[in-house]
């Protein structure tokens, strides 16, 4: 006689282990995307990779709406005030990047619209720039051990250029090791 075997269940949460947050959060970020008209959720996921570090950094997509015809879409873009012309003279190549995400030409127009560094009260979107990294002063200790070690070179531009690394790699050094104060 043949056994009968339980059917099959499928494994507990816990069985499973870990899972990435993007796979625990998929189905809500979809559902939330789709309400905007975003078919597919990477646009917004990975906004910086799709459209590069530069224009992520001063514009981000809020809403995606779809014409009568059926002939592409309209993706809308929230920018600060003065970022819009330079985002305005982009657009072209950015409507290509959002394309290659989709696959197809999804994407038709695309339409900025402008607002305060702060957003308005609906997307209350951040919009944060790059700055500076401050340079910490450097040691008059590391200065000398830099000079001593590139003294033998005859070329200014060189031993300049050498001076600068070595102040950098006893910077860091110090940084690490504390042996500089």
């Amino acid at each position: 006689m043949a056994k009968k075997s339980a059917p099959y269940t499928p494994p507990s949460r816990r069985a499973r282990g870990f899972e990435t947050a993007s796979k625990l959060m998929d189905k809500q970020i979809r559902k939330v995307g789709e309400t905007r008209g975003f078919a597919v959720s990477r646009l917004l996921t990975h906004w910086a990779e799709i459209a590069g570090a530069d224009i992520a950094q001063i514009s981000r997509p809020i809403k995606i709406s779809y014409g009568k015809g059926g002939l592409g879409a309209n993706l809308t873009l929230l920018t600060t005030g003065a970022a819009g012309p330079m985002l305005q003279m982009q657009l072209p190549a950015l409507r290509e990047k959002v394309n290659a995400c989709y696959g197809y030409n999804a994407i038709a127009r695309i339409t900025l619209t402008q607002t305060a560094a702060s957003g308005f009260s609906e997307g209350q979107a951040e919009f944060t720039h790059a700055r500076p990294k401050a340079t910490r002063p450097i040691a008059p200790e590391i200065r000398q051990d830099a000079a001593a070690t590139a003294a033998g070179v005859q070329d200014d531009s060189l031993r300049t250029a050498l001076e600068r690394l070595a102040c950098n790699v006893l910077s860091k050094a110090q940084n690490t090791k504390g042996n500089y104060s």
